[in-house]
């Protein structure tokens, strides 16, 4: 089979020109094209008045190897990669040892879990938060009357912080064994649509995600393993013995004590107990980058213009992204789009009382009025919270604090037009042309109040920027609602080559919470790495144990 690339075609092409474009490219006859199907799909918009759909094709034809001698210096023309996926070990049919723990149900977990699951380890799966249909109640609580379950939100239960958002399947992430194509596969199974396999930019949006999350859940249990919801690692128990550290068991907040000596910790970016509690316990934490910011929403329709002129409103091209970046010469800082959701809102996402936090969330369809995206600027410890290895945790709680005030101490969230962002004053009255979508309500401000002056500094500057590369991107009555401080984790848990931390074996840190992925395909596929590396030592150490 071959792979053929950068295939481009008019918007309104018929199947019969796709089949046609193959048969050129490859300087074949359609007779001796045996069959095809599209590998990827994407759009090249660059030219709006000519926009193109990009494929990627694997195509059968007949005398395959005298097609790749024509084209042997073409390298858009190639045999098709094996994306299969083939696990690295699996436990004997009767296997009856100490059972792998999986902390935390996000990406990363499920991943790992459904990984540890097929290949015969029965894990058992800790989870802080609830159930995600019983979780979705709690978090629409938030929204919608202002009440807060502090265990149980956009961040903690069942899917973990993504299931509330855009549900976005790409990354930049280097995956030579096609790892996220294992993801992809997997989340077809459990009801993703089956266009996740072929777009360019995948997502899946909310509500299919809260019934894929419960469909691999089902999967787990069916192959042995085990969900604990509403249960928190409260201590991790560590033996000591000849300068050397292992993970002996679990002390869990139902007062159980769970032995245990494999443990991957997929807590997310949020587990700020649980980074204490492992700081607490000599396991090697560290301070890392993250950057703060706000939610920008503007119509979408003013995007879709921008980005695709004509064709705006096109069925094929749907809602317009845009990914815009600067290096602000006034603060020496990065300012860049984060996160962007398509025809989407942005929702509340704090985990602890008396503080406001942001995020955007969107659903399949995108078709929402507003679209949004975190506007955030890089910071590091070095620089911004030298105190020690959890000071990145201190620094987003007192923005968030500062926030939650500025909103009125009601979990509404300070919002500010871009007009006086860039004056330098507090907005007040009215909305105009754009009106925010965060609930339970957005209090004009002055965000300043809750943002360090130079992320600030750094918006005046970049926001004339970003407009002249998206028009109406600075808009007077766009608004900005703070504070976006979860882009990612504050800290690193390092680990080693095996994927155990580099000083506690047999706890395995893994994911966005690690410090090891951003966003959901990347933690997923993080996932599967850490749970073949749990698996190949677990069975190894069963063996020898046995032999013995």
């Amino acid at each position: 089979m071959l792979r053929l690339t950068e295939l481009k075609l008019a918007l309104d092409h018929t199947p019969e020109e796709l089949e046609r474009a193959i048969c050129e490219r490859l300087e074949i006859e359609q007779a001796d094209l045996v069959r095809f199907a599209v590998a990827r799909r994407g759009n090249d918009a660059r030219k709006k008045s000519a926009i193109k759909l990009v494929y990627a094709i694997d195509a059968t034809v007949r005398d395959e190897p005298a097609v790749l001698a024509r084209h042997v210096d073409d390298q858009h023309v190639r045999p098709s990669p094996d994306t299969s996926y083939r696990f690295p070990v699996m436990a004997p049919h009767d296997w009856s040892g100490l059972r792998p723990v999986v902390i935390g149900a996000g990406p990363c977990g499920l991943l790992a879990a459904l990984i540890l699951a097929q290949m015969g380890l029965k894990p058992i799966i800790i989870e802080r938060g609830k159930a995600v249909r019983e979780r979705t109640k709690d978090t629409w609580g938030l929204w919608r009357r202002s009440v807060l379950t502090p265990e149980s939100n956009v961040q903690f239960g069942e899917g973990g912080a993504g299931t509330f958002s855009d549900g976005k399947l790409y990354s930049r992430i280097k995956d030579p064994r096609h790892l996220g194509r294992k993801v992809l596969v997997e989340f077809v199974k459990a009801g993703a649509p089956d266009d996740i396999l072929t777009e360019a930019h995948p997502h899946i949006g909310t509500f299919r995600l809260v019934t894929m999350v419960m469909s691999i859940r089902e999967t787990i249990e069916s192959l042995g393993g085990e969900y604990r919801f509403q249960t928190r690692v409260e201590d991790f128990e560590v033996e000591e013995r000849d300068g050397a550290r292992k993970l002996k068991g679990l002390h869990l907040s139902n007062g159980e004590f769970l032995p245990a000596s494999h443990v991957i910790m997929a807590v997310g970016h949020s587990a700020r107990d649980t980074f204490q509690v492992l700081h607490d316990r000599g396991v090697h934490v560290e301070a890392k980058p993250f950057a703060i910011g706000v939610r920008i929403e503007h119509p979408q329709s003013w995007i879709d213009k921008a980005r695709y002129g004509p064709f705006a409103g096109n069925d094929i091209l749907g809602a317009a992204a845009y990914a815009l970046s600067h290096q602000a010469k006034s603060t020496g800082r990065t300012v860049y789009s984060f996160c962007m959701c398509p025809g989407g809102r942005v929702v509340a996402a704090t985990s602890e009382e008396g503080r406001v936090v942001t995020n955007g969330m969107s659903q399949y369809s995108r078709a929402e009025f507003n679209a949004n995206s975190g506007l955030v600027v890089d910071i590091d410890p070095s620089r911004d919270y030298p105190g020690g290895p959890l000071a990145g945790v201190a620094f987003q709680r007192k923005w968030e604090s500062l926030a939650f005030t500025a909103g009125g101490s009601n979990y509404k969230a300070p919002g500010q037009k871009l007009s006086d962002v860039l004056a330098g004053r507090a907005s007040s009255g009215e909305f105009g042309a754009v009106v925010p979508s965060y609930q339970p309500g957005v209090q004009l401000t002055d965000l300043a109040q809750c943002l360090p002056d130079y992320v600030m500094q750094s918006f005046r500057e970049a926001l004339p920027v970003f407009g002249r590369q998206v028009p109406g991107y600075d808009h007077p009555d766009v608004i900005l609602t703070g504070v976006e401080t979860r882009t990612s984790s504050p800290v690193r848990i390092r680990r080693g080559d095996d994927f155990q931390s580099i000083n506690t074996a047999g706890l395995y840190p893994a994911g966005e919470g690690a410090g090891y992925a951003g966003g959901i395909l990347s933690a997923a596929v993080d996932g599967i790495k850490v749970a073949e590396a749990l698996a190949l030592d677990l069975l190894q150490r069963e063996k020898m144990s046995v032999s013995a």
